[in-house]
Formats: structure tokens, C-alpha cells, sequence
């Protein structure tokens, strides 16, 4: 796996903390590693984004880069189309995940909202560059009531499209989990055949980056490179 697609069930659910969790991950597991964000949106133009986040989180041994970047924190279609800049389409995220991935082990591609947000005017999506690149996607989820339904929605949306779903990973897991959050460890699952891959701890994003880099392998199972069970936390969090 050179390039993995990171997107999620909707907004503000953890997707860079989780990013950034992986690439600390890659980069502690000795691989070289880049971060794409194709469309960021809700910044101004010297104002860190996402994927300098995951560079401030995982280290300087990250790789950032920026496609298109929006000041109104909207779909990125829609933030392009506002400001009057041009929009960024599949071929070009695939061109540039393409390019990232022949001086790197691993590509991170972090969309913008969930898996069907539109990028450009024809209704492109990042469904629809990772259909380019050939590259599984990965589901970051929220842990409380809903998830059941959001995550099956965006699991099914990547099998009608021939796409592979990696799997999923909590994007901020509960200090104190209520009966719905535990009860969705055993259930997503099952009803998204998709396997847990992960659970990243809230609040996660504001610890010290050291701290961050430290802990991340432990909330990421073996196939993101870190030593996370799911076996073991939901024996933990029983139901």
C-alpha cells in the first residue's frame, strides 16, 4: 500500500488528528512518508492547515502538500466557486498522489468532509480520485449514536464504486464512553464489512507532539503500522 486515501462520515470527526496518527505511525515503522490535501478550506492563506498539521503532529519528516486552498470553510466546489478560484479535479489529485509516491513509501490522501463532497463543478469527488489511483480508503468515524447508519452509508457508497474500504478507525474515542459509543465498537463491523482499525483518544490533537508521536502506534492496529488491538479494546469497553 503506496497510497491510502483518508476519508471519513463527515466533518470534524478526526480525520487529520487520525492522519497525522498514521504517518507518526509509518514514519516510527522507518517508512518515508507525505501528506496530500487536496482542497483545503476554512483558512486564510498563512494560516496552518491540515496537512501542516499532521507535519507539527507527526514530525518534520513529513512530506505536506496543498492542491487548492479556500478561505470560506465550506465543500470545496462550492468554496472554490465563492472566491472565484478554480476547482481541483481527480486526475489532478491522482497526478499529484502519483508523483508523491515515487520518493515516498506512503501517500496520505486526507479529503474534505465525507467521502461524496464535491471537488469540482462536474460533481467529481475523492471516491472519484481514488477510483484513479487504484488505492484503498479508509473510513475515520465518529464513536456516538448515528455512526451505525453514516458509516454503512459511505461503506456501501465505496463498494458501488468498486472501490476498497480498508477498514475503520475511531476518529476520537471517549475518556468516558457512553452505552451507545461502547455498543458501536461491536456493531460497525458488522454492519459496514468493514474491519476496526483503530481508535484514536479525544482531545488527542492537543497533546505535545512528542507526547502525540509516542502514543500514536497504539491507537492504530498492525495494518497501519502500529500495535492497537481490537480484540483487546473491546474487551476493554465491553458493552
Amino acid at each position: 500500500m503506496s497510497v491510502l486515501v483518508v476519508s471519513g462520515t463527515g466533518t470534524e470527526i478526526g480525520k487529520t488528528v487520525v492522519t497525522s496518527a498514521i504517518a507518526a505511525a509509518a514514519l516510527a515503522a522507518g517508512r518515508s512518508v507525505a501528506v496530500l490535501k487536496p482542497a483545503q478550506t476554512g483558512v486564510g492563506p498563512q494560516e496552518p492547515g491540515d496537512a501542516a498539521e499532521a507535519v507539527r503532529l507527526a514530525g518534520d519528516g513529513v512530506t505536506a502538500m496543498e492542491l487548492a486552498r479556500y478561505p470560506e470553510p465550506l465543500a470545496p466546489d462550492t468554496a472554490a466557486r465563492r472566491a472565484g478560484l478554480a476547482t481541483v479535479s481527480p486526475e489532478r489529485i491522482a497526478e499529484a498522489a502519483r508523483e508523491l509516491s515515487l520518493s515516498h513509501d506512503l501517500v496520505l490522501v486526507e479529503g474534505a468532509g465525507g467521502l461524496l463532497v464535491r471537488f469540482d463543478e462536474a460533481g467529481h469527488t475523492l471516491a472519484d480520485a481514488a477510483g484513479l489511483l487504484d488505492a484503498p480508503v479508509l473510513v475515520v468515524a465518529a464513536a456516538g449514536l448515528g455512526t451505525l447508519n453514516s458509516t454503512t452509508l459511505t461503506a456501501e457508497a465505496l463498494r458501488a464504486r468498486g472501490l476498497t474500504g480498508l477498514g475503520v478507525v475511531v476518529g476520537s474515542w471517549p475518556a468516558a464512553p457512553d452505552l451507545a459509543a461502547r455498543c458501536n465498537l461491536a456493531d460497525l463491523p458488522t454492519s459496514s464489512a468493514l474491519p476496526l482499525l483503530g481508535a484514536v483518544p479525544e482531545g488527542s490533537g492537543g497533546l505535545a507532539p512528542e507526547e502525540f508521536r509516542a502514543s500514536a502506534p497504539g491507537w492504530l492496529s498492525p495494518t497501519l503500522s502500529g500495535t492497537w488491538s481490537a480484540e483487546s479494546f473491546l474487551a476493554a469497553w465491553p458493552a
